[in-house]
């Protein structure tokens, strides 16, 4: 068990902790499910970009998946190897596509030919050969929030097949460019096996018409998305993911790389804040917390759940908005949840708070960022100290006139 009120009491509120161990258990069941094939698990930075946390799953052997330079660079100073580092992302900036090539990481995920020809026109101008994955978008509903689906023409990411096919035989003849693997992300919180599947058929198929064109990929990238449970979603088995992926594949002889994210440590985070003080507005009846949305943005942007525990609280639970300081309306961490009455500094716990938290947070209405902590083999420690308003303030104060 969790002494939360300990860790609150230690390292103040609002609190992000997160349970290291359960993250372990978690990459090993998703390492064993792709055990009996060429493998890679690529962690997903954005998930939870702490550098402890990024350190924690280089040390079981883990890649790491990029979405900015800054994020290859958090990997690099994790002792992540170059050789399992992905930079992805829609927009990358010459310099960061310059920086991606000079640290000959893995390989870089192209999303339009405009991209390639950039990635292409920047390797030959320095003399070196960019390793390139086209991202396919395979036109698959996920079956997922709207704003975290990815695998549609509708959405940003990725190009069509036809795009994709054009965008190899280009970089085949490229000088400049090695196409070495083949990638597709179709979403997050991914809750249903099929769409999964369906889209990994579509892509192994183009690998195949590519091979008739001697075009040999040696990676087979699924991307992530894999979900967890918030709430009641019914999940998928780390094996039966790993075959429905599996079964996609006979005759090719590739390396699946896998990035995972949620899937390793949504559930192993907790954010905690304390109450201020309740207050009604008629029949309305509100929780007022010191967190906010500048620390969770989850339930605001997405109207994500979190299961709340009112710590030591009990009696009967009526509906509450549990809302923050953040001078918005839409500032809440939860809405209409049951609560018991509670008091002045009661302690709340969001679970599953450990993916896509911290990272989305602001610094909105000058508030500092949370604290995060580590929980591992039983010992607490501090892995990122709560933001100070001199910090906040530091890349202003010297241009302000006075």
């Amino acid at each position: 068990m969790i002494d939360f009120h300990a860790l609150a009491e230690k390292f103040e509120t609002p609190l992000y902790v997160y349970d290291f161990d359960y993250m372990a258990s978690q990459f090993e069941a998703l390492k064993e499910a792709f055990r009996g094939r060429k493998s890679l698990l690529a962690y997903a930075v954005k998930a939870n970009s702490n550098l402890s946390v990024v350190r924690h799953f280089a040390k079981m052997g883990s890649g790491a998946d990029c979405v900015s330079i800054g994020e290859v660079r958090r990997a690099l100073m994790c002792g992540v190897p170059k050789y399992r580092i992905i930079f992805s992302g829609v927009g990358k900036r010459d310099e960061e596509i310059v920086e991606a090539i000079d640290a000959d990481i893995l390989y870089i995920n192209v999303e339009s030919e405009a991209e390639l020809m950039r990635v292409e026109t920047i390797a030959a101008s320095k003399n070196k050969v960019a390793r390139i994955s086209v991202r396919v978008n395979p036109n698959i509903d996920p079956q997922t929030h709207p704003y975290i689906s990815t695998g549609l023409h509708a959405n940003k990411f990725g190009v069509d097949l036809e795009s994709a096919k054009r965008m190899y035989i280009r970089a085949k003849n490229a000088p400049s460019l090695e196409p070495v693997g083949i990638h597709f992300h179709i979403g997050s919180q991914l809750t249903q096996l099929s769409p999964i599947r369906e889209s990994a058929e579509i892509v192994a198929d183009l690998v195949r018409s590519l091979a008739a064109l001697k075009i040999e990929l040696k990676f087979f990238d699924i991307g992530g998305g894999l979900g967890v449970r918030y709430k009641e979603e019914q999940t998928i088995a780390p094996y039966e993911y790993a075959q429905a992926i599996l079964s996609t594949l006979t005759g090719l002889d590739m390396t699946v790389v896998c990035e995972p994210g949620r899937f390793l440590t949504a559930n192993a985070g907790y954010f905690l804040t304390k109450v201020l003080y309740e207050k009604r507005n008629g029949d309305k009846r509100f929780v007022v917390v010191d967190g906010a949305m500048n620390d969770l943005i989850r339930p605001s942007l997405y109207n994500a759940y979190h299961h709340v525990n009112a710590l030591g609280k009990t009696g009967e639970a009526s509906a509450a908005d549990i809302v923050g300081p953040v001078c918005e309306s839409g500032d809440f961490l939860a809405k209409s949840y049951p609560l018991p009455m509670m008091a002045h500094n009661d302690l709340l716990v969001l679970e599953s708070a450990g993916a896509y938290g911290f990272g989305m947070g602001s610094n909105y209405n000058t508030r500092g960022r949370s604290a995060e902590v580590a929980l591992e083999r039983g010992e607490a420690r501090l892995i990122r100290r709560r933001e100070s308003y001199e910090e906040i303030i530091a890349n202003e104060k010297e241009f302000l006139e006075l």
